[in-house]
Order: structure tokens, then C-alpha cells, then sequence
């Protein structure tokens, strides 16, 4: 018989807030903080705004912050969440339980950014074979110089994990995944099968990711994926709204601890919800563009459903991927309505995107926590900036106020660029 699965902490490092609460009352409020970006001069891009974090400081979560200066923000937002999680879940004390049996299965993206030493070899190395070459030779000596050694190595999408495992002592499976805006809600249903299957008895699961750098921003702009309503940046993301132009790019992390239910209880945890259900394919169709019926997406909601025993009828709220995308948030629209039939215009929708932006591989695991917390409040988050219905979307995306709904099970839907598609369903615990 398959282990059952509970959360027993939440950690988060959001524009809307670093604890669970201020994001929760951030949500509820419909605020955003999506404003010009700071982090570089994007005056010449596209899109010159996004949804950061400010004032963020390490030192304020852990001690010995220095020996991670050299790391990129994806591993000190995952450290910062992770060190919330696993004193909300009274684990952080390394004599506590069987390390070895607690893991990590983390959502992330690159780390460090080394644009500045890249700018600087290519001006170097290019003029010598005249404009628009690059000498080779001269860029690699130029860079072998320039580089930093540390700091690339943290480019790698499995180095934040090895952190979080190195500091908090956890000795059990460690790994990695990037999944596209599907990564963190990935890592939370593999890390739910883990436990399933006894592998281990505690996982560290979640995301962590910043792409608000020159790179970033540029190679989404490329894609056309990013809102360019630079005139007013507060109103660029609108999930499900007729006039969405594009997504807003955020960043954060999001950790939880999930934990097999015996051992939670045997050392008395605070249970927030069961994790029942995981769902996950593939659309095999492009990789930017999601498969124009939601062949995909349809597959993952129904067997996360399953997976959880339940029906679509038993699911009180869906927290929609809601990108302000023009195939996002159509195909979604017509996937929910591919699996719930007719009770599609019953369940609220919305999008926690349209207040914290897209914070790509982190984005799951935090709106997964908004859930939660909308679940044992028993009121859910709105869509802000819904202004004008589309005839493609007209579901119930509970526009611009919050609202008080009672439910016990609900869906969260994450999909990424490359067709990958993640459910997750969670209930109300009832011992």
C-alpha cells in the first residue's frame, strides 16, 4: 500500500512577501508590486518592467551568509525559503530524526549571472576579426582571465539543492529538475512518490529561480512571451482577459516539507493539507506553444484527479497557471473544460500570476502554498486586472475581489515551455 503524504511546513521568498502570511494577505488584497527593473538598465528592451524582490538579504535567514556570496539568488532564495520551511515544520534541528531520510527534490533555473565578464570578452575578441566575428583564440584567454571560477560553477541547476542538503543536513535523495514554469510543481509530485514508495520519510520540495537579468528578459522577449505595456506595468498581467499582451517575469522561491503521515504524527507536526494527487505528460507538440486543445493538459488534471480518488466534481478551487498569455490561457480555459464537462463554469478559477507575476521555476510550489492557505481560510485570491472578457476564456476566474469559498480538495495547474504539463491536487487533512 502506497505511504500517504502530508505538508507539514511552508517557506517562501516572493515580491509579495518572504512569509507565508504577508504573501496570503498580499493575495487577498489583489496587490502587486510589478514595477521598473531595477537590476540592470533595460531603458533599450522591450519590456522594461518586472516583478522583483527588494531589499532581500541572506544574512537575515542564515548565519555565515559570506560563503554564499559567490552563489547566484536562485540559491540564496532557496535557502532563505527552505530555512522558513523547516522551522515551520520544527526540523531544522540536524539531531532531529533520521537525516538520511530526509531529502530534496528541488525546481531550479540557472544561478549565477556572468553577462558583465561575457560583455567584456566579447568586446575584447571581437574587433580583431573585424565587426560581427569573434576571435576564438582571444575570447577564450580574455575569459579565462575575466571568469570567475566559483561563480560559474553555481550556473548549474543542480547546485541550490546540494546547498539546501549541505545546510540543513539532509542526507536522503537529492535531486534536480528543470522542468521550464512546470519545475517546481514537478519536483512536488516526484517528491510525493518518493515518500509514496518509501524511500524516504521527509522531503524538502519546491522551486527557486530569478531570470530578471539581461538574458533572461532578452530571450523572452525573443519568444513575444512578456507584456510590453510598459506605460503601466501594475496592469500588464491579466490572466484570461482579452487584452493580455503577455506575462510578467518575476522570481522567489518556494519551498515545502512533505512528510509520510506516521512519521508527522509520531512527532506530533502541524499538518496543513494531504497531498493527494500528481499528474504529469507531455504535450509532444512544440516546444513554446502548448497543443491548441490542451490534449496535454487535459491528461495531467485528469490523472492528478485520479491519483487522488477523487472526481472533478469534488475539486472546490483550481489555481489556474494563468500566464496573461494568448495560448496559455486560452488552451487552459479549454482543458478545464475538457475534463470537468459542464461543472467547468461551477469551480472558481484564478491566477495568482496576475498579482506576483511569473516566477518560472518557482512559480508552482508558490501558488501551491497560496492554495493551501486559501483552503483552511476558506476564502481564494482574485484575478486582478480582469477588465475585458474573452469569448475563448469565460470561466469563473473570480475577477479583481476575493472571495469566500469553503472547499476541501483543490487543483493547481503549472505548464511549461518544451509541453510539460503538472497537476497537483490537495485536500483538507482529516486524520
Amino acid at each position: 500500500m502506497r505511504r500517504r503524504v502530508v505538508i507539514t511546513g511552508m517557506g517562501v521568498v516572493t515580491p509579495l512577501g518572504w512569509t507565508v502570511d504577508d504573501l496570503f494577505t498580499s493575495q487577498i488584497e489583489g496587490r502587486t508590486v510589478v514595477g521598473p527593473i531595477t537590476r540592470f538598465d533595460a531603458r533599450t528592451f522591450p519590456t522594461t518592467f518586472a516583478s522583483e524582490v527588494t531589499g532581500f538579504e541572506l544574512s537575515r535567514f542564515i548565519r555565515d551568509s559570506a560563503r554564499y556570496a559567490h552563489c547566484g539568488m536562485n540559491t540564496h532564495f532557496g535557502l532563505a525559503a527552505c530555512k522558513s520551511a523547516m522551522e515551520d515544520a520544527g526540523l531544522l534541528n540536524p539531531a532531529k530524526g533520521d537525516r538520511s531520510r530526509m531529502g530534496v527534490y528541488l525546481g531550479s533555473g540557472e544561478g549565477s549571472d556572468e553577462f558583465p565578464a561575457l560583455v567584456r570578452g566579447l568586446a575584447h575578441a571581437s574587433p580583431i576579426s573585424g565587426p560581427g566575428h569573434v576571435d576564438s583564440g582571444e575570447f577564450t584567454r580574455v575569459m579565462l582571465q575575466w571568469m570567475d571560477g566559483p561563480r560559474e560553477g553555481e550556473q548549474e541547476m543542480h547546485t541550490p539543492a546540494g546547498h539546501i542538503a549541505e545546510m540543513f543536513a539532509l542526507d536522503g535523495p537529492n535531486q534536480a529538475c528543470q522542468t521550464a514554469c512546470a519545475a517546481s510543481s514537478q519536483a512536488i509530485g516526484e517528491a510525493l512518490d518518493i515518500i509514496r514508495w518509501g524511500d524516504a520519510d521527509v522531503m524538502v520540495a519546491g522551486g527557486s529561480h530569478s531570470m530578471i537579468h539581461p538574458l533572461g528578459v532578452s530571450g523572452f522577449n525573443r519568444l513575444t512571451a512578456l507584456s510590453q505595456r510598459n506605460s503601466s506595468p501594475a496592469t500588464a498581467s491579466r490572466p484570461f482577459d482579452l487584452n493580455r499582451d503577455g506575462f510578467v517575469i518575476g522570481e522567489g522561491a518556494g519551498l515545502v516539507i512533505l512528510e509520510e503521515l506516521e512519521h508527522a504524527k509520531k512527532r506530533g507536526a502541524h499538518i496543513y493539507a494531504e497531498l493527494t494527487g500528481y499528474g504529469t505528460t507531455a504535450d509532444a507538440y512544440r516546444m513554446t506553444d502548448p497543443h491548441p486543445e490542451g490534449r496535454g493538459a487535459i491528461r495531467a488534471i485528469a490523472e492528478a484527479i485520479s491519483d487522488a480518488g477523487l472526481k472533478p466534481t469534488d475539486i472546490g478551487y483550481i489555481n489556474a497557471h494563468g500566464t496573461s498569455t494568448q495560448a496559455n490561457d486560452s488552451t487552459e480555459t479549454a482543458a478545464i473544460k475538457g475534463v470537468f464537462g459542464e461543472a467547468a463554469w461551477k469551480v472558481p478559477i484564478s491566477s495568482s500570476k496576475s498579482m506576483l507575476g511569473h516566477l518560472i521555476a518557482a512559480a508552482g510550489v508558490v501558488e501551491l502554498v497560496i492554495s493551501v492557505m486559501a483552503m483552511r481560510k476558506g476564502v481564494v485570491p482574485p484575478t486582478i486586472n480582469y477588465e475585458t472578457p474573452d469569448p475563448d476564456c469565460d470561466l469563473d476566474y473570480v475577477p479583481n475581489t476575493a472571495r469566500d469559498v469553503k472547499f476541501n480538495h483543490f487543483l493547481s495547474n503549472s505548464f511549461g515551455f518544451g509541453g510539460q504539463n503538472i497537476a497537483l491536487v490537495v485536500s483538507a487533512f482529516n486524520g
